[in-house]
């Protein structure tokens, strides 16, 4: 049974959406959110982190699941906003999606949207990442 307290898939990438605001991106101005809803019904927030070393820059929705390790929570939900890429939603990348494997787990439900609400799309990590190793 579904918990009544959990935020809907569109609350959720609301939440996300709330984050653009807070997305640091200087040089790409790719301003990403992201939301990640919690085994114990709470909501973890990420924005973009840039840097002008591109390597130490960090994606929305891998600062929300890597502060729901560091508190001890379980991710069950991902919601990522953020303008499209090529006229399609952008999905996480290569990176986001292990990581995302790694602490959530290959049924974790990841979901997508636009920033002006036009689209929005979901598909689980085994989904997206069809011969990610079996970590959990």
């Amino acid at each position: 049974m579904s918990d009544p307290a959990a935020p809907t898939d569109d609350e959720l990438l609301e939440v996300a959406r709330s984050q653009l605001a807070h997305a640091y991106a200087p040089y790409s101005k790719f301003h990403m959110g992201a939301a990640v809803a919690t085994a114990d019904g709470s909501v973890v927030v990420g924005a973009l982190v840039e840097n002008v070393s591109l390597g130490l820059a960090m994606c929305a929705e891998r600062v929300a699941l890597f502060t729901c390790s560091a508190t001890g929570m379980r991710p069950e939900r991902l919601a990522l906003v953020a303008p499209e890429t090529a006229g399609t939603l952008t999905w996480p990348c290569g990176a986001c999606l292990q990581v995302a494997l790694e602490l959530g787990g290959r049924d974790l439900t990841v979901i997508v949207g636009d920033e002006a609400r036009r689209a929005t799309a979901s598909a689980t990590v085994a989904e997206l990442l069809p011969r990610g190793p079996k970590v959990r």
